[in-house]
């Protein structure tokens, strides 16, 4: 069965131009075209396409506002919004009225068909450089991950830890580390202090849990 396919553009030319290229593809069929919002919204209770290629700048009624309105009505259809514009906002903005994918204008015809199958399947379809950006705001939105205490250590304090916990006793680090007996302890105590631990078992259990050790 072909995919049945709206095309949504203010531009004539535009729209004549998607059909002419998708109409060559064995599998799609366009079975309107609407030049606004309201029109999109009547073609496509008329027509009930699989997938509306929906522009989101559009005079009268926005591709954005006729996408929540299709999509609050029936969720057999999928929306695959068509745009020049990257800004986050409209992204997200259409993302959220139910739009299944999001493509520049810009994008090359074989990415264009492809998106339409992905969407038509129900999966959502995002360009590199949509994901990239929607990744980047929200990785700006997350809260810092809380610090594993082991970031508090220095490097030494480190490598005294994982010697530690593969069972050398202070005098034999202070040894492999040539430095003085004195010195592991006060590192020893140090590193307790800063890891909140009071005992060999613990550090080690603490080191196995980090990935610093596989000693038991």
């Amino acid at each position: 069965m072909n995919l049945k396919i709206l095309i949504a553009d203010d531009h004539a030319i535009f729209r004549e131009g998607l059909r002419a290229l998708l109409e060559k593809e064995s599998d799609i069929e366009v079975v309107a075209e609407a030049c606004d919002g309201n029109e999109a919204l009547q073609k496509a209770r008329e027509h009930q396409p699989d997938v509306i290629v929906m522009d989101i700048t559009m005079p009268g009624m926005n591709g954005i506002d006729s996408t929540r309105k299709i999509t609050s009505e029936t969720d057999k259809i999928r929306v695959l919004a068509l745009s020049m514009e990257s800004d986050r906002r409209f992204v997200v903005e259409v993302l959220e009225a139910g739009a299944t994918g999001y493509l520049l204008k810009d994008t090359a015809y074989a990415e264009f068909v492809m998106a339409i199958r992905t969407v038509a399947s129900g999966e959502p379809y995002l360009p590199p450089q949509i994901t990239h950006l929607l990744l980047k705001e929200f990785l700006q939105r997350v809260p810092d991950v809380e610090r594993s205490p082991y970031d508090k250590l220095t490097a030494r304090e480190r490598e005294v830890l994982k010697l530690l916990a593969d069972g050398m006793n202070a005098k034999e680090i202070a040894f492999k580390l040539d430095v003085s007996q004195k010195t592991i302890e006060n590192q020893r105590i140090s590193i307790m202090n800063k890891l909140n631990l009071y005992s060999i078992a613990e550090l080690t259990k603490f080191a196995i849990r980090e990935g610093i050790t596989t000693y038991k």
